[in-house]
């Protein structure tokens, strides 16, 4: 495409650069305006080398010219520029974060435990706490933390061993899975959640909440509820209230976001319960749901074409498993794992040209999907690459 300047041009659609070979054909063009429309510009040729730079050195120009109009913008800055955009909305680039659990501690009423730890089956540290107190109950549930960075997972009920032993300390264990660790947050995420933190000054309440809750430390997802009816509603949230479902995060730092935000007589509803002060030095208890695991495993079977490996099943069983533990809290607005979006991404490795996709069948905790496999309210969906069975034919 003929070009009449080699520099970036902005309208309504923002900003635009021509490629590389148009400003090269430009170029020559008026090379040989100067010295004739006979000369010899081809690559092998010293003159046609020497333009080649000169559009090399135009272009990236160019590229670092779009890319600077484009840090302005939360919606296309990357990387470092992202970062410092986000700093307007009160929000900061989330650094590696560790694996945190609820820990079921149970032992004699007021027993003290200092900076206690337990342990898993793979004998990763879990820190508690530095002052837990067992209350008059015998039981108490507390969020510890992992001592290794990054994304170190385990199973319900397997933190169970006391990694400090304690006079009135007798048992520990993890009822839910542990919310595992993140790398530095990606450009992507952060990008969401300058979108949601928008709403941390918004005069609709719940928006306010979902804001707070999301900039939490350690948070990584979050489903908000809102039952304004006068009756129960099919989640079995009770009548005017709400109820929020998140993964990741300290349970009284989630609390204290929820209290800060919720009107008076609002009362929030869930599984775990942090008594924290009001605005006022009050005591109030704030409710709220941990995600429940829901496992789902996955039959495909496939016919391989030419230029299928080993490495094209591995790919397609771990795109398959990315797509299910990325979908949302509950399912999001669908409240199910979908039969189709697993097909898309199977077929999205390599573009599906070495294989064709012959069946799919999901399978969750109430058996095989019809297609999709749905989930209650307050489920995540968890899938492994081995829990991706292949046939290949």
């Amino acid at each position: 495409m003929a070009i009449t300047t080699t520099a970036p041009t902005i309208d309504d659609n923002g900003i635009s650069a021509p490629i590389y070979a148009d400003v090269l054909e430009y170029l020559k063009s008026k090379y040989r305006v100067i010295y004739g429309p006979d000369i010899y510009l081809e690559d092998d040729s010293q003159d046609g080398q020497l333009v080649g730079v000169f559009a090399a050195s135009i272009n990236d120009a160019n590229a670092t010219t779009v890319a600077v109009y484009r840090s302005f913008s939360p919606a296309t800055a990357q990387g470092d520029a992202l970062a410092s955009n986000v700093k307007i909305n009160g929000i900061a680039r989330k650094a590696a974060s560790f694996s945190t659990a609820d820990l079921m501690i149970v032992g004699q009423a007021g027993a003290p435990i200092a900076n206690g730890i337990a342990k898993d089956a793979n004998n990763n540290q879990w820190t508690l706490p530095a002052n837990v107190i067992i209350p008059p109950g015998g039981a108490i549930t507390v969020t510890a933390t992992c001592t290794a960075l990054g994304a170190i997972a385990a199973a319900a009920g397997t933190i169970n061993q006391i990694g400090t032993p304690t006079r009135g300390w007798q048992t520990v264990t993890n009822p839910a899975a542990a919310a595992v660790g993140t790398p530095v947050e990606s450009n992507a995420a952060l990008r969401q959640r300058q979108t949601v933190s928008t709403a941390l000054p918004s005069l609709t309440v719940l928006d306010g909440i979902i804001g707070a809750v999301s900039n939490v430390p350690g948070v990584t997802r979050l489903r908000a509820y809102e039952n304004d009816t006068a009756t129960t509603d099919a989640n079995g949230l009770p009548p005017h209230s709400i109820s929020l479902v998140v993964a990741g995060g300290d349970n009284t730092d989630i609390a204290n976001a929820i209290a800060v935000k919720k009107t008076p007589g609002s009362p929030t509803y869930g599984t775990t319960a942090v008594v924290v002060q009001d605005v006022y030095g009050r005591p109030i208890t704030i409710r709220f749901y941990r995600p429940s695991s829901a496992g789902v495993t996955v039959a495909i079977s496939l016919k391989a074409l030419a230029g299928y490996t080993t490495a094209t099943g591995d790919a397609i069983k771990k795109a398959v498993s990315d797509y299910i533990n990325g979908v949302d809290i509950g399912g999001g607005v669908s409240g199910s794992v979908e039969w189709a979006d697993a097909i898309t991404a199977a077929n999205g490795v390599g573009g599906g040209t070495t294989f064709k996709l012959t069946g799919l069948t999901l399978t969750g905790p109430g058996g095989a999907g019809l297609p999709d496999v749905a989930l209650l309210f307050n489920q995540v969906a968890v899938c492994t690459p081995a829990d991706v069975v292949l046939t290949v034919t």
